[in-house]
């Protein structure tokens, strides 16, 4: 299961609860489609959670009755899965020896094979959610929930991905060990914070402190932080897409700002596929800091030539294709007062299989565009990516079947052009990244070990 979600966590705050809300609300943007949170009052772990946005799932809750010192929380992105209340997380588990909440982001890829396994020893599982598989793992064979038990569950998971797993007295925070997603730790006050992205810090008034690293442990507790290596470190690959796509422009990744990273890829897309034109335009919102690069570097006026509906949510995260479709109409618009009779260059962040940049361009030649060249701030997408963007076969990539030409025709623009691999990691990798590569489905640059496994579990 792929599930591009977001987790928060607090420890040693008396309003954990109230602010693990607040924390859920700056990363509304990762998912749409339900949320969570579990609060320890030192006594017991308290559950609210239900389908939908974050103020609707929590519009209700008197925070009064929610007492506790410590958190964790998700909002949930199911993809092509059907929505239920039961896979809405946080999870909580309740057993004679101890309580346990786990919340997870990312993807694992061997789910199944483990389900498998659990089911032979006489596990019964109540939902299709990896952090059910993980608490099982966890209790294995009755054993209570330490370290030893959380890293000798970690190490039978493959792919990418961030737990939290909050016991009676402790918050277990772990990475995978190439750090394909990013976790973050931070200070509010005397309390711990842990989000999944760091412009959450900001909302709820922490300060930042460390990246999680890859393969790391990290158990926070009343008597403070411990980590512990559950897994060699490997090189860092987070993935491209979380600068692409994915994080909202305010997060910083392993010292690099998501908006300042966009910029630049944009400036190096100017570079390489110059073209003569009167506006230059982003497709909102995680195009604009490309489109604000390659106006400045190019010289032509950035103006807002699309516009966005605020109460749709993101296309490409749409369970189908007919509902990514019509969220596209409703969605965008294009500004007729400035694009009208002028030649658009249209920044868009990626393409993934075409239909919404297609869609984009015939808009914007609708409300009368003399010319729309299309300029993308990332390389073609020609592989899949077996822990990031969530496409179920190769065959739906459209850069992995058509050429740049081809591509220009399905979509009508007049050009198209897509930034390289090497102008992207001139974007991204800068002398201030913290031991970085990138992770990327560009052109199947995958971890050999990882991808290897993965690759057989998928044929």
């Amino acid at each position: 299961m792929n599930e591009e979600c977001i987790v928060f966590g607090i420890w040693g705050h008396p309003k954990a609860a109230e602010i693990t809300y607040y924390g859920l609300h700056a990363l509304q943007h990762r998912g749409q489609d339900g949320a969570g949170l579990i609060v320890n009052d030192g006594k017991t772990l308290k559950l609210h959670k239900d389908t939908g946005l974050v103020n609707d799932v929590f519009k209700r809750v008197d925070f009064s009755k929610f007492p506790g010192h410590a958190a964790i929380g998700h909002v949930l992105n199911m993809s092509k899965n059907g929505v239920e209340v039961d896979n809405v997380q946080p999870l909580l588990f309740r057993s004679f020896s101890g309580n346990m909440a786990v919340a997870h982001k990312g993807n694992i890829k061997n789910t199944q094979e483990l389900i498998k396994e659990l089911e032979t020893e006489g596990s019964i599982l109540q939902t299709n959610s990896t952090p059910e598989v993980l608490a099982h793992l966890i209790k294995r064979k009755g054993r209570a929930v330490n370290e030893d038990s959380v890293i000798d569950a970690l190490k039978q998971v493959v792919g990418a991905y961030a737990f939290m797993i909050l016991t009676d007295d402790k918050l277990f925070i772990a990475l995978d060990p190439r750090g394909i997603r990013p976790l973050s730790l931070g200070k509010l006050g005397d309390a711990y914070v842990v989000a999944s992205e760091t412009c959450a810090f900001n909302i709820v008034g922490a300060n930042f402190v460390r990246e999680i690293l890859p393969g790391e442990l990290v158990t926070i507790s009343d008597e403070g932080v411990k980590t512990t290596r559950f897994n060699l470190r490997e090189p860092r690959k987070i993935c491209a897409m979380e600068y692409i796509y994915y994080s909202r422009p305010d997060t910083d990744l392993n010292t690099v700002n998501v908006h300042a990273a966009r910029k630049r890829s944009g400036i190096e897309l100017a570079k390489e596929a110059p073209v003569e034109a009167d506006v230059v335009t982003g497709v909102p919102d995680s195009s604009i800091s490309a489109a604000i690069g390659y106006a400045e570097q190019s010289g032509i006026p950035y103006e807002m030539g699309i516009i966005k509906n605020r109460y749709v949510g993101r296309t490409f995260i749409q369970p189908s294709q007919e509902l990514r479709e019509q969220g596209v109409k409703i969605k965008l618009s294009p500004v007729r007062g400035i694009v009208d009779g002028k030649r658009v260059v249209m920044i868009d962040d990626s393409i993934v299989r075409g239909t919404t940049c297609r869609r984009i361009v015939g808009l914007l030649k609708e409300a009368g565009a003399k010319e729309v060249h299309v300029r993308i701030a990332s390389p073609p997408m020609e592989n899949r990516c077996y822990c990031g963007v969530d496409v179920t076969t190769k065959k739906e990539l459209i850069a992995a079947k058509h050429s740049i030409e081809e591509i220009r025709e399905i979509i009508g623009a007049d050009s198209l052009e897509f930034l390289s691999q090497e102008g992207l990691e001139n974007a991204i990798v800068t002398e201030e990244t913290i031991n970085q590569g990138i992770c990327h489905c560009f052109e199947g640059d995958f971890p050999a070990e990882e991808g290897e496994k993965l690759a057989e579990m998928h044929e």
